[in-house]
């Protein structure tokens, strides 16, 4: 089992990011890697703020329609998780590839911050006029993270 894995990242067919990652674990459906902050600088959102020195440690599932990242600074402190809806992952060869499909939640470290992102990228996409039975997927994605996500377990329950 290679140790070191590239993270390919597509979003309408084109590469969007693509970086180096640890697998920490693969379960046959989970692949779990590691990775810093791949992106340049900062990227500040308002409700978190990504930067040099986070950690991410990445979930992908062969079968599920989405990807949990959990985002920690890099003295150890979970930041919360933030989650991409995303075709099922295919790994290749030595590389771990998944399609962005734009929607995206957000949970802090806490619970208390549970939000949906970018539903209005996913409307413009187009994705429901030429693949409705993918964008109905993803909408279902999202709306089982959220529901997860406000459980007394959140989150980390998918993890286990």
């Amino acid at each position: 089992m290679t140790r070191q894995l590239t993270v390919v990242l597509t979003k309408a067919g084109r590469v969007k990011i693509r970086y180096p990652a640890a697998r920490i674990a693969d379960d046959g459906d989970r692949i779990s890697v590691r990775a810093p902050w791949a992106a340049e600088g900062v990227r500040d959102f308002g409700f978190v703020r990504f930067e040099p020195g986070d950690v991410f440690v990445e979930h992908f599932w062969r079968t599920r329609w989405y990807a949990v990242k959990e985002v920690w600074t890099g003295d150890g402190v979970l930041k919360g998780w933030y989650c991409d809806v995303t075709r099922p992952a295919v790994l290749r060869g030595g590389e771990i590839h998944v399609e962005d499909l734009d929607l995206d939640l957000w949970v802090s470290a806490d619970g208390s911050s549970v939000l949906r992102l970018d539903e209005d990228e996913f409307a413009q996409s187009g994705l429901g006029a030429s693949d409705p039975e993918a964008a109905a997927r993803a909408v279902r994605a999202l709306d089982a993270l959220e529901d997860q996500a406000r459980t007394p377990a959140g989150l980390a329950a998918l993890l286990v």
